[in-house]
């Protein structure tokens, strides 16, 4: 899956919206199945579209006129944050791009490569500027300017160091996502540029054949 995310905005043109895992998280024998509100992305979509959920790529079960369900992999409990969510956590929400979305912002395919953390925000006028912790590994992926996706809200880069980045929040994007709700120390999800990865398989590989 394929999403556009640009600001506050993600695939298929669609904004994020603030809604709550809303009925239930099941136990399976494996995993869990969440079941979310959601009054803005439900209108069309039918049993096994894409839906990002905090930048995490799931598949829509049993989907109604204001909820979808989504069951959620062991592994991707571990990976990323949606295995802290509780009954009542808001999250964000995001269709998958079509051929016809204006490209925006940059492309978020809903897969985590790593769990950062909220250092915090700081009120800039109406703007704010947020603080994200990165694990090392996740270094060679930044750079200034350049792209990141956070719960996945696809954001720039305003400064770099060796252990976090800053990123200045728009009004909009601060009222319509999760990133008003989260603490010091929160977990958040982080998601490369695919392009930087490309890159890296590249330069790692050359022309060798795998």
């Amino acid at each position: 899956m394929h999403h556009l995310a640009g600001g506050f905005g993600v695939g298929a043109g669609q904004r994020h919206r603030i809604t709550r895992v809303l009925a239930a998280i099941d136990r399976l024998a494996a995993g869990v199945r969440i079941t979310i509100a959601a009054d803005v992305v439900t209108g069309d979509i039918t049993i096994g579209d894409s839906i990002a959920v905090n930048g995490v790529c799931l598949t829509a079960l049993d989907p109604r006129p204001e909820s979808f369900a989504a069951d959620v992999s062991p592994e991707t409990l571990e990976r990323s944050t949606i295995g802290r969510l509780k009954v009542g956590s808001r999250v964000n929400l995001e269709r998958a791009v079509t051929p016809s979305t204006r490209l925006g912002g940059h492309i978020v395919q809903g897969h985590v490569d790593g769990r950062g953390e909220f250092l915090g925000a700081a009120d800039e006028g109406d703007f704010r500027t947020v603080r994200i912790g990165f694990p090392p590994e996740f270094r060679r992926y930044l750079v200034y300017k350049g792209s990141v996706a956070v719960e996945g809200i696809s954001l720039t880069v305003a400064r770099l160091e060796g252990t976090y980045f800053d990123i200045a929040v728009i009004p909009k994007t601060w009222e319509m996502t999760d990133l008003s709700t989260l603490s010091a120390g929160d977990a958040v999800n982080l998601e490369a540029d695919v392009i930087a990865k490309y890159v890296e398989n590249i330069v790692r590989f050359g022309g060798k054949e795998n």
